[in-house]
Parts: structure tokens; C-alpha cells; sequence
């Protein structure tokens, strides 16, 4: 009994250690090359091969195809990505995270407790981020190799024990069905632990301990490759139908190619082990190695290293040309809804949470569109300004993005609040903060066209009409203010060049305004005093200037917020 509680210990402490190593490589790569990623994504197009190489450098990076995948699922449900993209990125993504298999392959576990510790007392001490994450990166990286030999050392005893001896030997892929077991086994444990490289790991450690056979082991790894799809599937749980083909795009690759791949098993694995013999220099992957401290097969894990990442490659080259066929596949396998899905006032996703760099930018989006809203607004405004008639159906419409902007500001900022507890760059906390600003500035520029539109139908309610002097006078202040929020707008969707002069000329565009809406005031109050405007409409004139003049003091802090001000 002692024997069982200590493997049990030593093999899911090592589990835990090596998933927590695994979760820090993804957070330290994503927030030292998260721009890079976020532009490499922004790259992919309909060509496959560009989303084969995306794929696979991000998911290199990131070590994980699962966040990956997931991250895809997230942005096609988001209208960021097409079905047709998201597959190129998908098939990339299978091959990129046989890189972690290599990083294991070679025997690097001495090294795994000074890495840990060298990297914690950069990580605690370092005032660069830069350094802070690299080293989270390498702590990750540490605990990975830690973790593995955990493991290693628990499923050691396991080859003396006959009980266990005994278990394994039910699945040996020396057969057919000998194979099939195999694969079913490897799929049931990577869909509880929902991390292939997880159970490749444990994998490698079961192999270069020598308790099962290489064969057994790539074997494992197939069934591997289809358990992994489960964490894309949960993550199109509620999305629209094209995220969902997303995910079954993952599911429907790794099967399909387990199914295929099978029947020429023995074929593929013999061609590995030739490989590894020629060209990387070891032995037979069931030649032991003996030492003073325990007797190994280390060639075994280069040989299914070697296997995991042939079997991905050749699937690959399997589907490329079918990329056509299997989208409209896809799309024949899950149709539209015939009801319509519920709208939604964003397309912020919880999925992309482990990766934030994608996240804000998915946010970014959501910014840039309620300033658009914010204009729309602002010219049906215009509209209702320029004569005494008012479109009741026009109107509504801006009341209606008024209430919708309420709702954006909230899930943006309540979404970004999420994304902040990660482990963020200071540049990415920097634009984290940006955009909470300038989601909040917008909405309150919503409010503020609602209060003027207000005032008219006052107007209208009480049969009051402005002088044409009067009108002249709001309608010249609407149109600087106007053009004062497109400007804004389009340096929000574009970026700033020069945040210097974009400020400079902010302020001038905003002391014009100022001094217009002075002047408006002293003619008014010259009319009040003629008598020529009753307090009623007088009350509404002014109460119409300030609503401008607010309006363009959030208009300007958005700037500052651009220019790097605030």
C-alpha cells in the first residue's frame, strides 16, 4: 500500500506541476511576444499556408493548441475570423504543439529545479517586466521538466509490480484491436485532463521508464490527439454556428486522421524508428540504458516525439488540398439556426481570457465601434437641428444607442477587468486602462446627445421655435463639435502618429468650440435683454449650449487618452 500512495503521489504532484508549468510558458510567452502574436494573427487570409504558419507559431509560442483553438473559436464567434481562416490557423496549431513533445524528448528533468529557482529570484526581483515574464516563461518551463520527473520517478516501481504489470499488458498495440484499445484509452485520459501535452508527457515518462512499448506509446498518442478536441467543444457551447464549425473543424481533423492513419500503423512506425536511427542519432526506442541509478530507454521519447509530430504533419498534407471541401462540409454539417440567435450589444468572449493580447484587441473593437455609434448619433442630431420638423423613428434611434451604449460600456469594463488579473505587460495594463477610459467617455458623449435631443422635443412639446439667428448659431456649433468627434473617431480606429501634434491640434479644435459657445451665450443674453427670447426658450438655449460644451470636454479627454496623457 505504501508502494501505490507513493506513486499516486509522485505521479499527480508531478501532473499538477507539470500543468501549472505549462500554464505559465503560455502566460510568460503571451505577455513578452503578445503584440507579435496579435499581428501574426491579423495576418492570417483565406491561404491556408498563412494560416498553417500562423497556427503554428503562435501555438509554438503559447505551448498550448488548445488555447489555440479556443482563441479561434472566440474570434470567429466574433466575427474576427472566417470558417475558411479559422481552419488554416486550426491545422497549424496541431503541428505547433508538438513542440512541447521535443522539448520533453530530451532528458533535461536535472535541469528542471534550477530553473526554478533561478527564474523565481528574477521573477521576484526584477524590476524590468521584460525579465519578469521571461522568467515566468522559464519557471514554467522548469516546472514542466520538474514535473515530468516526478512522474518518471513514481511509474518507475511500476515495472517490479505484477498487479500492474498485469493491467498494462490488456493493452499492448501489437494487434489491430490491439491499437483500436490504445487509442481509446489515450482519448478517455486526454478529455479528463484536457492537456495532450499532459498525457504525452506521461506518455514519454510510461515509455522511457520502460513499463510500456513505443509502439503502445504512439498508439496512446493518437488517441491523444482526438481527447484534446474536447476543451474546443466546450468552448463553442452557446456560440453561433459558425464558431461551432470551428470547433468541429478540430474534432473532425484529429479523427479523421486517427482513422486513416490506423490501418498503416505499423508502416508509420517503422518508417520513425529508421528515422531516428538516421538522422538523430540514437538507437532502437526499446534499447535500454543502463546506469548506477535505474535503466531507461530515452530513445523511446525521441521515437514518439518523432511519431506525434509525423502523424500531425502528414494529416496536415493530408487535408491541405481539401480545405474548400471540408469548409462547405462543415457548413452542410451545422446549419444556421432557423431561429435567429439573440443579439448581443458586444462580442466579448470569456474564451479569450488565457489569451489577453487577443482579448484586447477583440475589446478594441468593441471601442472603436461605440464611437461609431457615437457619430451615427450625432449626425442623426445634426439632422433634427436643422429644421423645427422632427423624424420621431429617427430620434428613437438615438435614444436606442444611447441605452445600448450603457450596456457596451459595461461588459467592456467588466470584461476588461477579467482580462487585467492575468499576467499583463505593462503595456498591456497601460491598454487596458485606454480603452475602460475611452468606453466610458463615449458612453457619457451618448448621454449628452440624448439630453440635446431631449431639449428639442421640449421645444417641439411646447410649441417653441428659434430665431433664425439662434438656429445659424446651434447648427455652427454642432458642426464643429461633429467634426471634432470624427476626427477623434477616426484617430481611434487608425492610431496617432504624432500624439504630440494630434493633441496640440485637439486643444485648438477644442478652444475654438469653447469660444464659439461663448459667443453664442453673449448674442443669446443680447437677445433676452431685446426681449426677443422668453425664459422658457432661453432655459432650453443654454441648457443646449452646455450639453455641447460637455460633450466636447469628453471628446478632448478621449484625445488625452490617445495621446497618452490620461
Amino acid at each position: 500500500m505504501s508502494h501505490t500512495v507513493s506513486i499516486i503521489c509522485h505521479v499527480f504532484g508531478g501532473l499538477g506541476i507539470f500543468l501549472l508549468g505549462m500554464k505559465n510558458m503560455s502566460d510568460g510567452m503571451q505577455a513578452v511576444a503578445g503584440e507579435k502574436m496579435r499581428k501574426l494573427i491579423g495576418l492570417t487570409t483565406n491561404n491556408p499556408l498563412l494560416g498553417i504558419g500562423s497556427g503554428m507559431t503562435v501555438t509554438g509560442l503559447i505551448q498550448s493548441s488548445s488555447v489555440t483553438t479556443v482563441m479561434v473559436v472566440g474570434m470567429v464567434n466574433a466575427g474576427l475570423m472566417t470558417l475558411k481562416q479559422s481552419i488554416g490557423v486550426t491545422l497549424g496549431a496541431n503541428i505547433g504543439t508538438t513542440v512541447t513533445a521535443w522539448i520533453m524528448a530530451y532528458s533535461l528533468e536535472q535541469w528542471g529545479l534550477p530553473m526554478v529557482g533561478f527564474s523565481a529570484l528574477f521573477y521576484l526581483f526584477s524590476k524590468s517586466d521584460r525579465i519578469r515574464f521571461i522568467a515566468v516563461f522559464v519557471l514554467g518551463l522548469g516546472m514542466v521538466f520538474f514535473g515530468l520527473d516526478l512522474m518518471k520517478q513514481g511509474l518507475t516501481p511500476v515495472r517490479t509490480m505484477p498487479e500492474f504489470i498485469a493491467w498494462f499488458s490488456k493493452f499492448q498495440a501489437d494487434s489491430y484491436w490491439g491499437i483500436v484499445k490504445c487509442i481509446l484509452v489515450g482519448a478517455a485520459v486526454t478529455a479528463i485532463v484536457q492537456s495532450s501535452s499532459a498525457t504525452v508527457g506521461i506518455t514519454m515518462a510510461l515509455a522511457g521508464t520502460g513499463i510500456i512499448g513505443f509502439h503502445t506509446a504512439a498508439a496512446l498518442v493518437l488517441g491523444e490527439n482526438i481527447g484534446t478536441t474536447i476543451t474546443p467543444v466546450l468552448a463553442s457551447l452557446g456560440t453561433i454556428a459558425n464558431a461551432k464549425r470551428a470547433a468541429y473543424a478540430h474534432v473532425l481533423f484529429n479523427i479523421l486522421g486517427v482513422i486513416w492513419i490506423t490501418p498503416l500503423f505499423f508502416v508509420l512506425t517503422q518508417g520513425v524508428v529508421w528515422f531516428i536511427i538516421q538522422f538523430l542519432g540514437c538507437q532502437h526506442p526499446e534499447d535500454a540504458v543502463y546506469t548506477d541509478i535505474a535503466v531507461t530507454y530515452p530513445y523511446a521519447e525521441k521515437a514518439i516525439a518523432t511519431a506525434h509530430t509525423s502523424f500531425k504533419i502528414l494529416n496536415v498534407l493530408v487535408f491541405l488540398p481539401l480545405v474548400g471541401f471540408y469548409t462547405r462540409f462543415l457548413t452542410w454539417l451545422v446549419p444556421e439556426k432557423v431561429k435567429p440567435e439573440a443579439p448581443k450589444l458586444t462580442y466579448l468572449d470569456v474564451r479569450l481570457f488565457d489569451t489577453p493580447i487577443i482579448a484586447l484587441e477583440q475589446s478594441e473593437k468593441e471601442v472603436i465601434r461605440m464611437g461609431k455609434m457615437c457619430q451615427a448619433a450625432m449626425a442623426i442630431l445634426g439632422e433634427a437641428q436643422q429644421s423645427d420638423t422632427i423624424d420621431r423613428n429617427r430620434i428613437e434611434k438615438i435614444f436606442q444607442t444611447e441605452n445600448d451604449l450603457d450596456v457596451m460600456q459595461k461588459e467592456i469594463t467588466e470584461f476588461l477587468g477579467s482580462v487585467i488579473r492575468g499576467n499583463l505587460s505593462q503595456n498591456m495594463i497601460h491598454e487596458n486602462r485606454r480603452q475602460i477610459r475611452m468606453a466610458d467617455e463615449f458612453e457619457s458623449i451618448s448621454d449628452y446627445i440624448a439630453s440635446v435631443i431631449k431639449l428639442r422635443l421640449k421645444m417641439r412639446d411646447h410649441n417653441l421655435h428659434f430665431s433664425g439667428e439662434a438656429m445659424q448659431e446651434m447648427q455652427a456649433l454642432h458642426g464643429k463639435v461633429s467634426e471634432f468627434l470624427n476626427s477623434i473617431v477616426a484617430a481611434v480606429t487608425g492610431g496617432v502618429a504624432s500624439p504630440s501634434e494630434f493633441l496640440s491640434l485637439s486643444h485648438t479644435r477644442n478652444n475654438a468650440i469653447t469660444s464659439l459657445v461663448k459667443e453664442s451665450r453673449t448674442r443669446h443674453l443680447a437677445r433676452v435683454e431685446a426681449g426677443m427670447a422668453p425664459p422658457q426658450k432661453s432655459l432650453i438655449y443654454t441648457d443646449l449650449l452646455t450639453s455641447y460644451r460637455r460633450i466636447k470636454d469628453h471628446i478632448l479627454n478621449i484625445a488625452e487618452v490617445l495621446a497618452g496623457e490620461k
